[in-house]
């Protein structure tokens, strides 16, 4: 009867607040999986504001998150709490294209101790993958802030689809890769004057090596490393072997998982594995040809990649130098087992309970698998002692 008698706005503070309560206990709760090779233990962190497109560590406490609508955050995993939302928002970031499937993409740290972005850079009213590169510097309170922001490189990509922009970022100790979609126009596969369709190889500061392959060719932009793709959402450098994989969206059917190597056509849109939208027909000439390197793997139906990492940490003994890719359409994470020279020699297909389109992926301090979802999800993933 007490309550009864209170104003509305007090009967609907206490029910929020309850609300909230209840979702940051579930948000700790655990859910065990099984895998081959170990029991897993999934744990739903945050819900986050947005799509979250990369993720990267400031220090072994604070994950720095990219939303693809523009916005840019820090999360304490030490300070999660009832009370209050685990993330902050950093602010500093230029105007970012945020149409279709463009935005404020990738965030990686690099060898360097710099943070390199990639994004969709509003240009002439249309959009185009853009590089960037900052420090993030962290007060004595938590806060993080943005210094030193730098555009390195924006690439000849321009289109009128807001459609594959690509884009992740990786690098060797020397040299950062970035993938760029072919931007919805498949003749970028293969136009190799421009940067559309193609994964870019350039030095720290922005500026392109000068043992790139195409270097001094007419034909060729000089920050082509590889061309002939249609919309690369993946890449990882595997430092051990040295050696740079991509994975990427097929048409409709052939999501393709390639090793890249310099100077190669990966053949978009002249061989696909995928069909056309509109009917049964294939894509292209073939789904090999002469002169043009084949996929490692080849995904029909379709996973949709949404991301790719070479695991070499501890915590996963087992699963030492797999790949692991985010699937969006399938809605799973895909682990893939590599034998020495590089072929695909198994997979599992593992959290499809989820019922996740699963996206960016992470390695944290102790070796734990991080992955967000496009509903806004932050997941940790961890091996059941």
């Amino acid at each position: 009867m007490q309550v009864a008698n209170k104003p509305r706005w007090i009967i609907v503070g206490l029910i929020v607040a309850v609300m909230s309560v209840f979702a940051a206990r579930s948000a700790l709760a655990l859910q065990r999986v099984t895998s081959q090779d170990y029991t897993l233990q999934v744990s739903h962190l945050a819900q986050l504001p947005g799509v979250p497109w990369g993720m990267a560590w400031l220090n072994r406490h604070t994950l720095i998150i990219s939303l693809r609508h523009g916005e840019l955050l820090s999360l304490r995993l030490d300070k999660l709490s009832a009370q209050q939302p685990a993330w902050q928002k950093i602010t500093g970031l230029p105007a970012v294209w945020a149409r279709g499937q463009g935005g404020l993409l990738d965030v990686v740290k690099g060898p360097d101790g710099w943070f390199y972005f990639t994004y969709s850079k509003p240009q002439q009213g249309q959009g185009v993958t853009a590089l960037a590169k900052a420090q993030l510097l962290q007060d004595e309170l938590g806060k993080v802030s943005i210094a030193f922001w730098q555009e390195l490189f924006v690439s000849d990509s321009a289109s009128d689809t807001n459609r594959h922009y690509g884009s992740r970022i990786a690098f060797d100790k020397q040299h950062l890769y970035f993938s760029i979609g072919d931007r919805g126009v498949r003749e970028n596969g293969q136009n190799t004057l421009n940067h559309a369709g193609s994964i870019v190889r350039l030095n720290f500061d922005g500026s392109i090596p000068s043992d790139n392959p195409f270097v001094g060719n007419s034909q060729f932009a000089d920050a082509i490393y590889s061309y002939g793709h249609r919309n690369p959402q993946g890449l990882a450098y595997d430092e051990l072997k040295q050696r740079l994989w991509a994975i990427e969206h097929g048409p409709r059917g052939g999501d393709e998982l390639n090793l890249i190597e310099a100077g190669a056509n990966y053949g978009w849109p002249i061989t696909s594995h995928g069909k056309e939208y509109w009917g049964p027909l294939k894509v292209g000439e073939a789904e090999t040809m002469e002169g043009i390197n084949s996929p490692r793997t080849v995904y029909v139906p379709s996973i949709a990649p949404g991301s790719l990492l070479l695991y070499q940490a501890k915590a996963f003994s087992q699963w030492q130098g797999n790949l692991f890719t985010g699937a969006l359409k399938l809605q799973h994470l895909n682990r893939i087992v590599l034998d020495e020279q590089g072929n695909a020699i198994a997979e599992e297909r593992l959290l499809s309970e989820l019922n996740q389109r699963i996206r960016a992926l992470s390695v944290g301090p102790q070796g734990l698998l991080y992955f967000t979802t496009d509903s806004g999800n932050l997941y940790q993933l961890s091996p059941v002692n």
